[in-house]
C-alpha cells in the first residue's frame, strides 16, 4: 500500500467544512425523509381529530421538527458529500425513515420503537458535530452542552414509551422544552453557520410543508369529482400560493440579508436560533394544520367542519402568519399590523363558522378571499418599495 493511501484514511474520517452557499442534493435528499414524517403527522392528526389527537400530532411534530433543525445547522458548518459525513447522514436517514413511519402509533404500540429510532438520529448528529468541532475549543463546548440536553431528551421519550395517557404527554413536553431550550441557555457564542445556505435550507422545507398541504387535498378525496371538489381544489391551491407569497415574497429575502450582514458570532447565532430554528416551528405546524383542515374539506365539501378542524384550518393559518409577525419583529424590528390583524380575525372565526354550521367549502373560501385580500393590501401598501427593495435584492445592492 502506498504512502499516499495511508495518509488519505484518516482524512476520509474527518468532517470537511463547508466552503459554499448552496443547499446541496444530498441534503435535498435528506428532505424527502421529512416529507414523509409530515405526511405522518397530518394522518396521525387526521385519524383522531380531537384535542387531543391535535395535541399529539403537534407534540410528534415538534420532536421531529427539531431534528431536522438539528441537521440544518450541521450541514451548514460541514459539507455532507465528503468524508464519513456522508455515511453517517445516510445512516441517519434511515434513522428518521423508521421514526417517521413509527408516527402514527407514536404514543401507542410503536412508542419505543420511535424512541429508540429518534435517539439514533440525535446520536448520529452530535457524533458529526463532535467530528466537526475537534479543532475549535469553543465550538466543542457547545457542541457537549447539546448533547447534554439531546441525551436527557431521547431519555425521557424512552421513559415515556413505557406509560399512557397525562404521564405520557407530560414526559413528551417536557423532552421537546429541554431540547429547544437547550441552545438557548448554554450560549450561542460557539456555532458557526453559512448564513445564505441556513436561510435557503429554511425557505425550502417551507416548501416542503406547503407540499403536504397540496398532497392533502388529494388524500383527503374520498368520492367523485364534481364541482364542489374542483372548486375545493383551486380554492385550497390559491390558499397555499398565498401562504407562499407571504413567505417568500419579500420579508424572507430581507431576513437572509439581515442574517449574512450582522456581526458573526453570538449576534448572527442568535438571529439564526430565533428566527429559523424557533419561530420557523409554529410557520410548518400552522401549515400543516392548514393541510389537516383541507384534508377534511376534501372529504364532504358541502357539510360544515367539526370544530377541531374548523380551528386547523383558521387557527393554523392564524399560527402561521403570527410566526410571520415574530419573524418581522426580530430581524427588522418593525410590527405587521395587517397580518396581526387578519391573525386575529381568523380565530375570532373560528367558534363562528363552527357554531353557524358553515359548508366546509365556504369556510375554505372565505380563508382564501381573506389571504387574497391581505396580499393585495400589502402589495398596493408597499409599491415601489417592495418592488425595488427585491430588485436590489436580486443584483446584490440592498445596504
Amino acid at each position: 500500500m502506498s504512502t499516499e493511501a495511508v495518509t488519505e484514511r484518516p482524512q476520509r474520517m474527518t468532517a470537511v467544512m463547508r466552503e459554499e452557499e448552496t443547499v446541496t442534493r444530498l441534503e435535498l435528499f435528506f428532505d424527502l425523509v421529512f416529507v414523509l414524517a409530515l405526511t405522518q403527522c397530518t394522518a396521525l392528526m387526521a385519524d383522531d381529530p380531537t384535542w387531543g389527537g391535535l395535541a399529539r400530532g403537534l407534540l410528534v411534530l415538534g420532536v421531529v421538527w427539531w431534528s431536522w433543525v438539528g441537521y440544518a445547522w450541521l450541514t451548514s458548518v460541514v459539507d455532507p458529500e465528503e468524508g464519513v459525513v456522508r455515511l453517517v447522514i445516510f445512516a441517519a436517514m434511515a434513522a428518521f425513515l423508521v421514526a417517521a413511519l413509527c408516527v402514527p402509533g407514536a404514543f401507542d404500540d410503536s412508542a419505543f420503537v420511535f424512541a429508540l429510532a429518534y435517539g439514533v438520529v440525535r446520536i448520529a448528529h452530535i457524533a458529526l458535530f463532535i467530528l466537526a468541532s475537534r479543532d475549535d475549543p469553543l465550538f466543542r463546548k457547545s457542541v457537549n452542552g447539546l448533547g447534554v440536553s439531546t441525551a436527557m431528551s431521547v431519555g425521557l421519550l424512552l421513559a415515556a414509551s413505557g406509560v399512557d395517557g397525562t404521564l405520557q404527554g407530560a414526559l413528551w413536553g417536557v423532552a421537546i422544552a429541554i431540547d429547544t431550550l437547550g441552545p438557548f441557555f448554554f450560549g450561542a457564542e460557539g456555532w458557526k453557520l453559512a448564513p445564505h445556505h441556513f436561510a435557503e435550507r429554511h425557505g425550502l422545507v417551507i416548501i416542503i410543508a406547503l407540499g403536504e398541504s397540496i398532497v392533502a387535498i388529494g388524500v383527503g378525496l374520498t368520492g367523485a369529482v364534481d364541482l364542489g371538489v374542483v372548486t375545493a381544489a383551486v380554492l385550497g391551491m390559491a390558499i397555499a400560493a398565498a401562504l407562499w407569497w407571504v413567505y417568500f415574497d419579500i420579508v424572507a429575502l430581507v431576513s437572509e440579508q439581515r442574517l449574512a450582514e450582522v456581526e458573526v458570532g453570538r449576534v448572527r447565532n442568535e438571529m439564526a436560533r430565533d428566527s429559523w430554528s424557533y419561530l420557523h416551528f409554529p410557520m410548518v405546524a400552522g401549515i400543516v394544520l392548514v393541510a389537516l383542515g383541507m384534508k377534511k374539506t376534501l372529504g364532504d365539501v358541502e357539510e360544515p367542519l367539526k370544530l377541531v378542524p374548523t380551528f386547523a384550518l383558521l387557527g393554523g393559518t392564524a399560527l402561521y402568519l403570527l410566526a410571520h409577525v415574530g419573524f418581522r419583529l426580530r430581524n427588522l424590528h418593525t410590527v405587521s399590523q395587517r397580518r396581526l390583524g387578519l391573525a386575529i380575525v381568523l380565530l375570532a372565526l373560528v367558534p363562528v363558522v363552527y357554531e353557524l354550521k358553515i359548508p366546509a367549502l365556504a369556510a375554505l373560501a372565505i380563508l382564501a378571499a381573506a389571504l387574497v385580500g391581505l396580499i393585495v393590501s400589502e402589495t398596493r401598501m408597499y409599491g415601489e418599495n417592495r418592488a425595488r427593495v427585491r430588485n436590489e435584492l436580486r443584483h446584490g445592492t440592498h445596504t
